[in-house]
């Protein structure tokens, strides 16, 4: 079976390289040249565990390869990009364009997947109306559905093959054929359902996560204010059999905590009150992170701060909606020298390799992603560089003892 997947980014490329493993014709299109430069070359430009030994693989076998514009096939997914705009509102420019795309090459019998995080009603209402110019009878010549991915960056390519997966068609017809072909290589269940009900599948799965950490972020602040340490209250309430508190930190980042519940908003305004809200408060975390920079610097005079970790999680190179980058944002609108430090982020301005370089002269070390290194940081040292020896652990992560005994007046978020 030939298969053209159009969009190849985190989800994309790992889904190409995952049909093609498994026996299938596959065409991976996308507009970056340099994406289609390296694929072809059997080489990647993101970083994911095994995934440039699994594209090389596929690439000298012949059965992956790129281009820039869709190529007639059996079945096509669709996983591009769909962001938010500055007003919270889904920018599904890249969906139309890529359904779009495929119009001249669709034949009797063809599959159309959606695999690209979107609001409810998107296949329905949104591609349907497109493929219909088609000229082939949706659900019965052209079949036509949405299967969201339930990956974790770092372990993308375990999960595509052992997580479940939904598969949500327009009618009865396109589910079963989504599935037959998602059975390919998933070795998790397959649970048929229609197109409306697994896009808020999708969204909600996002949403529940982002408000138990709205939650978590709300009762740090909480404990700031009666002076109780958030981490050991979390600790303790977990103790409990049926209850599980998530961890506060600087914010909610990637493509879908920090947007999906956007998505649900959207669409039900009116009602999604209490998503909208955990919403908010996660999204007010860089600037109370801000507040708390401000307290500790307040007789510094022109500061400097050095961020470590700018990713939004730890052990990954993705900056996607990363909250880090939008707190260094605000310190430098307040006038604050801030410098970056990231282990796993190459050749992005602003951002050094060097720990020491970021750490020289700066008046504070801001701990914003757990990345394992940051576990054993050599605090002695660091400190022989900086004009004051102050730590501020967003994550409750580094050593407090050693970075104590090396002179550095140590600060929680979460406790004061």
């Amino acid at each position: 079976m030939k298969i053209c997947v159009v969009g190849l980014g985190y989800i994309g490329l790992p889904t190409a390289s995952m049909f093609a493993d498994h026996g299938h014709d596959v065409v991976g299109v996308d507009k970056n040249p340099a994406v289609i430069k390296a694929l072809n070359e059997g080489k990647i430009i993101i970083e994911e565990n095994h995934l440039d030994e699994l594209v090389r693989r596929v690439v000298e076998k012949g059965s992956l390869r790129g281009s820039s514009v869709p190529e007639a096939a059996d079945v096509f997914i669709i996983s591009v990009p769909t962001p938010i705009t500055e007003d919270k509102r889904s920018d599904m420019a890249y969906v139309v364009s890529a359904t779009e795309s495929i119009l001249p090459y669709l034949k009797k019998g063809n599959l159309v997947i959606l695999e690209s995080t979107s609001p409810v009603g998107t296949v329905d209402t949104l591609m349907v109306p497109i493929l219909e110019k088609s000229g082939l009878k949706i659900g019965d010549e052209l079949f036509v559905g949405h299967s969201p991915e339930r990956v974790i960056p770092g372990q993308i390519l375990n999960e595509l093959v052992n997580n479940d997966r939904i598969a949500g068609g327009i009618n009865d017809a396109s589910a079963r054929k989504i599935t037959e072909l998602y059975k390919t290589f998933v070795k998790g269940n397959i649970y048929e359902t229609d197109s409306r009900t697994a896009e808020l599948c999708k969204l909600s799965e996002n949403t529940f996560r982002d408000i138990n950490i709205a939650f978590a972020n709300e009762l740090a602040k909480i404990c700031e204010n009666l002076g109780i340490n958030v981490w050991e209250v979390i600790e303790l309430c977990n103790k409990h059999p049926r209850v599980n508190i998530h961890q506060p930190g600087p914010g909610v980042g990637g493509h879908c905590i920090a947007v999906d519940p956007w998505f649900i908003v959207e669409k039900q305004p009116d009602t999604a009150n209490i998503i909208h809200l955990c919403r908010d408060t996660n999204d007010s975390m860089p600037g109370y992170v801000t507040g708390r920079i401000d307290q500790i610097l307040k007789d510094v005079e022109n500061p400097k701060v050095a961020i470590l970790g700018v990713t939004y999680k730890p052990n990954v190179d993705d900056m996607r909606e990363s909250p880090i980058i939008k707190l260094e944002a605000l310190l430098r609108a307040q006038g604050i020298e801030v410098a970056a430090y990231d282990p796993f982020v190459k050749g992005k301005a602003g951002i050094t390799n060097d720990i020491c370089e970021a750490a020289r002269d700066s008046d504070l070390l801001l701990l914003g992603v757990h990345h394992d290194q940051f576990k054993e940081l050599d605090f002695e040292a660091l400190g022989k560089i900086m004009r004051h020896k102050n730590f501020f652990d967003t994550r409750n992560f580094a050593d407090r003892a050693r970075a104590e005994a090396a002179g550095f007046e140590y600060h929680l978020l979460g406790k004061n």
